[in-house]
């Protein structure tokens, strides 16, 4: 589905479009840009969110998640669930450790995963309710 947001009017023999998702006429709001001046994060701390969302942002990893936030696995249990090679799991996984995502812990010959803390669990429930959410509400 491709939304539209422009506005198309003809008047005469000339057609002019006018752009709903910008604004019409130039503004400036200086209580507005210096509270969100204040309160922006530094560069740093925005570096390591865009990390964690781009961590994130990639469906075999959620996949994963999706799997670890029910229960703690081993890599080959992962494997079969998910019908990837162990290699191309394990790959995945360097990834969300990288990122503080999920934790492991050994076992003997094999090597467990869980999600990392409360906070991951946290980012996947409340991404499910936002995709969950009727598209009118938005």
């Amino acid at each position: 589905m491709t939304v539209r947001n422009r506005v198309t009017s003809i008047v005469g023999d000339s057609i002019t479009e006018k752009r709903e998702d910008v604004c019409q006429e130039e503004c400036f709001h200086p209580d507005s840009l210096q509270k969100a001046k204040n309160a922006m994060m530094p560069q740093e701390t925005l570096q390591d969110l865009a990390e964690l969302f781009k961590a994130l942002g990639d469906h075999t990893r959620v996949r994963i998640l999706d799997a670890l936030y029910h229960s703690e696995l081993c890599v080959c249990d992962l494997t079969v669930l998910l019908e990837m090679s162990q290699s191309a799991v394990s790959h995945q996984l360097r990834v969300l450790r990288a990122g503080k995502i999920v934790k492991s812990r050994k076992e003997g010959k094999n090597v467990f995963y869980s999600l990392d803390d409360v906070h991951i669990q946290k980012l996947i429930e409340l991404g499910l309710e936002h995709v969950s959410e009727p598209m009118c509400r938005r």
